[in-house]
């Protein structure tokens, strides 16, 4: 399966600090709106996007059909192609795409541990 890009989301209490601490280790903001209560962060292939209360816990966040910089991927799987591959292997989702649809949709599980992912098709 190709997911797309990887992104660590990251729920933060001080979305300004937290910008400045990043940006410390190299990142400079690549997308988001301060303003809204989120920001992308990108240092080389690594991104990471912080949310001030959006959200509890941190999130695994894969892009189908965008690279890093958020470019459209000639090839991709669908998030759609994706969910059904999932249920066939008995992975319990915790929010699903209408299959019957297209473009934009999102699938959320957790991992063994208790972790979010989130797949996130924008296109």
């Amino acid at each position: 399966m190709k997911l797309g890009a990887f992104s660590a989301s990251l729920s933060v209490k001080d979305l300004e600090i937290s910008k400045l601490f990043y940006e410390k280790m190299g990142f400079s903001v690549f997308a988001g709106e301060q303003e809204k209560g989120y920001l992308i962060l990108k240092n080389g292939n690594a991104l990471i996007g912080l949310f001030q209360g959006m959200f509890e816990g941190n999130i695994l966040t894969f892009n189908p059909g965008w690279d890093e910089s958020a470019n459209k991927l000639d090839e991709f799987d669908d998030v759609r192609d994706i969910q059904k591959h999932l249920k066939a292997n008995h992975i319990q989702l915790q929010k699903e795409v209408d299959e019957t649809t297209s473009g934009p949709g999102r699938v959320v599980f957790f991992d063994p541990d208790g972790n979010t992912i989130l797949l996130d098709q924008h296109i």
